[in-house]
């Protein structure tokens, strides 16, 4: 077998393939295989006619079709493997000679990874934030925990902002009541907009037993974006009161006996999750100086394939939800569809950049990935999805993804070694500990920097507490999904 590839951009190549008679002699025999299946001769039993006999049958061309149609994908392949080519997703082929016991020759135009010079890695610096917990930020964090032993007492008055009111609600279009939007005994918080529009505006200043109607665009349905004539009767208005803000309070709400030491633990919660979002600003901050001193192609033909497949899985949720492009563009703030287009493609186009150039610091420093990186992955995961890590790699497994899930790892691992070895410092010119935020640095630096989804971002301080998955279980789930899956590391982007 004969190949030659020729570059034709930095993220596109050609491959010409020749392919001696010889070594077709598999595919000829799969063919034939599955042909004595499907054909019936007259005179010869299932499964035993000549192959000579077949090409009479049906044809010598057809049978060199399918020959063909068997040969390319397991010889492209092959030209792909031995190579070291890092393709992109399927390749465009063309048969350019098909020379019955002689040759066959086709070419294969694919997307492929770009070769990236690197900028240099030593002594990289980034600067964070400063950690600074405030008293408004206390108080906040204070003010939810009284929510939380709050008690709703029943007041003869109107309806205002923060009460619960206890309403009936018809919806109407037309002479039409819609089943979907006609309730009764709903517990609702005046003011918190959770519903639809108007309702808050209807419901203020309405006593047990008063009624409005008002009108108020449709999200979902049968008949999402017409108008709907909605009346609203509340039932029973209560009063949310919250408990004393004082010691009683603190031994109530918490293991502290006094107020005081209710407030110092949530300012040390804040700063411990302060300090672990200076970790994944500085990873933000990290992948933005790469890209910012990097020159990355990018495969359009890639980004076109993630917009379209992001496109058409939205629009299934939407038509899933009863609602149309015009109704979710409204909703979402966006002035078109144009813009919500521009928006995804960057955001798609800042990912894959990202993704190789975590991909080639990781080849530079040879970085691997073993079931302990794994495991810990997928504890992450797992706990940030709410599920266990069993439940996790079995979502991995059906879905084929283990490949993909390893690639990332890899580009996690590698920019988290490459944190590392970062100084980081805060605003003031203090030095951040590193090994403070570490279990978070692996954890968060994930290869897109603007999808961060990590506890990190939470402004409730019980998330930074929340316990991991058993190591042992994670790290025995690990070997079992995706052993032999590191073997796969180097078609990253395939998917």
């Amino acid at each position: 077998m004969k190949s030659t590839i020729e570059e034709l951009g930095p993220t596109r190549v050609r491959m010409a393939i020749e392919v001696p008679w010889g070594d077709l002699d598999h595919a000829f025999g799969e063919v034939y295989k599955e042909l004595k299946t499907q054909v019936r001769v007259p005179g010869f039993r299932p499964g035993k006619v000549p192959n000579r006999i077949l090409d009479q049958r049906i044809g010598r061309p057809v049978v060199l079709e399918q020959v063909v149609q068997h040969a390319i994908p397991e010889v492209y392949s092959e030209v792909v493997r031995e190579n070291q080519v890092r393709v992109l997703g399927q390749p465009d082929i063309e048969v350019t000679r098909l020379d019955d016991n002689d040759t066959l020759a086709f070419t294969a135009e694919v997307d492929v990874a770009p070769k990236i010079d690197l900028p240099a890695l030593e002594d990289l610096s980034v600067t964070v934030d400063d950690v600074e917990v405030t008293d408004e930020e206390i108080d906040q964090q204070v003010t939810v925990m009284r929510e939380r032993f709050a008690m709703l007492t029943g007041v003869e008055r109107a309806a205002q902002d923060g009460d619960f009111v206890s309403i009936d609600l018809e919806a109407r279009v037309g002479d039409e009541v819609l089943e979907d939007g006609t309730t009764s005994g709903m517990s609702y918080e005046v003011g918190s907009g959770s519903i639809m529009e108007g309702l808050d505006d209807a419901v203020r200043g309405l006593s047990a037993d008063e009624s409005a109607t008002f009108e108020t665009p449709l999200q979902q349905g049968p008949h999402a974006g017409e108008q709907a004539q909605v009346t609203v009767t509340v039932r029973s208005v209560k009063a949310k009161e919250l408990p004393e803000l004082d010691d009683e309070f603190a031994s109530t709400a918490s293991e502290f006996d006094t107020l005081e030491e209710l407030r110092d633990d949530v300012r040390t919660r804040l700063s411990r999750v302060k300090v672990m979002q200076q970790g994944a600003q500085a990873r933000d901050k990290l992948v933005e100086h790469l890209l910012g001193a990097t020159e990355v192609p990018i495969p359009e033909g890639l980004v076109d394939r993630e917009l379209e497949y992001r496109d058409q899985a939205l629009g299934t949720e939407l038509t899933n939800a009863g609602m149309d492009w015009d109704t979710f563009l409204s909703m979402s703030g966006t002035e078109s569809r144009e813009a919500y287009t521009a928006e995804q493609r960057k955001n798609i186009e800042e990912a894959v950049r990202t993704q190789f150039v975590l991909d080639a610091i990781a080849d530079a420093r040879e970085i691997t990935v073993d079931n302990d990186d794994l495991s810990a992955q997928i504890m992450a995961q797992a706990s940030r999805n709410r599920m266990s890590p069993e439940q996790y790699a079995q979502q991995l497994q059906q879905g084929g993804n283990i490949a993909e899930f390893v690639a990332d790892v890899r580009r996690t691992k590698a920019l988290a070694q490459l944190l590392e070895q970062t100084t980081i410092t805060d605003a003031s010119g203090n030095v951040v500990d590193l090994e403070s935020i570490r279990p978070q640095t692996v954890r968060a630096a994930e290869a897109a920097p603007a999808a961060d989804e990590s506890a990190t971002d939470s402004t409730d301080v019980d998330a930074a507490d929340d316990e991991a998955p058993d190591a042992e279980v994670a790290d025995a789930v690990a070997v079992e999904a995706v052993e032999g899956a590191t073997e796969d590391t180097e078609d990253v982007t395939k998917a």
